[in-house]
């Protein structure tokens, strides 16, 4: 399989005057390996529909294209669109769309393309300052998603990653698990990206879950009372949430509910299991509601 920046796409790229532009993130993947590791994590089949999120120059687009029955690639540098139409003009499986990830319409993109694939998975390799937002746009929006195979910088993949009781492990990681059971799938060092970024990037796989992992009474609250308990990693979790839950409740209150269910006020958020916080937040909703 074929990837990189291949001398057709140089061609273009000259043939339409761009310059790849560092302040969007463009740092663009040219290590055919690494590629084939991300078509190879999605897990694909000729019924499976994609949406690729940032295809830049087409070197992974070209892969998946050969997978799926149908890719829709968003890209946001509108002067990368010709570019990518002139690349996938003679195959009809892809669709590019110029578009801002953050703002786009997922679930009407799913119903309208995707009528006729039996799956649908993302594959993104997003710029660094976007990847929280667009995870948490995906994972919380309830898609008909299979996975979501994602190339992002290594410190937030290691928090995604991270279990209870590791220094990396915080609210990121419990959304993340909550809504999908990530893994890795390969290590990128950042010497195979055009241009060079300062950090090493990290491939993951969310694989998306059809049943919550913990019985939560209401969703809304247990992340807030998740993010509460990081608010201040270095302090107890006592002390945490007494100065960052979104109602008032007396300290003295607090720490005997915390009591109730077997959970140490003193220790800290990170040593939390996902289990623990679906217990902690259900009784400070109880207490919130006066129940």
């Amino acid at each position: 399989m074929s990837f990189g920046i291949s001398a057709k796409t140089r061609k273009l790229l000259k043939q339409h005057n761009i310059v790849l532009k560092k302040s969007l993130g463009q740092n663009f993947l040219t290590d055919a390996h690494v590629l084939q590791h991300i078509v190879d994590a999605a897990d694909l089949d000729e019924e499976s529909g994609v949406i690729e999120i940032g295809p830049g120059l087409g070197a992974l687009t070209e892969g998946l294209a050969k997978q799926a029955r149908k890719v829709v690639a968003i890209e946001l540098d509108n002067r990368l669109i010709p570019v990518l139409q002139d690349m996938f003009a003679d195959q009809p499986n892809v669709e590019i769309i110029h578009a801002d990830a953050l703002k786009f319409d997922f679930a009407q993109l799913i119903t309208e393309k995707f009528g006729a694939c039996s799956q649908v998975h993302v594959v993104a390799n997003l710029p660094y300052y976007v990847t929280s937002p667009i995870l948490v746009k995906l994972l919380e929006s309830s898609l008909s998603l299979t996975n979501i195979v994602v190339m992002i910088q290594k410190e937030v993949a290691d928090r995604i990653l991270a279990k209870p009781g590791s220094k990396t492990y915080g609210s990121l990681s419990v959304f993340a698990q909550y809504f999908s059971e990530p893994s890795k799938v390969v290590q990128v060092p950042s010497h195979v990206f055009v241009p060079r970024p300062q950090v090493d990037s990290m491939v993951i796989k969310l694989s998306i879950r059809t049943v919550a992992p913990v019985p939560v009474e209401n969703e809304s609250f247990f992340f807030q009372v998740v993010r509460a308990s990081f608010a201040k990693r270095r302090k107890t979790l006592l002390n945490s949430l007494s100065s960052s839950l979104p109602f008032h409740m007396e300290k003295t209150r607090l720490e005997q509910v915390i009591h109730s269910i077997g959970i140490d006020p003193n220790c800290r958020g990170e040593m939390l299991s996902m289990n623990s916080f679906a217990q902690l937040s259900n009784v400070l909703l109880r207490e919130r509601d006066g129940g």
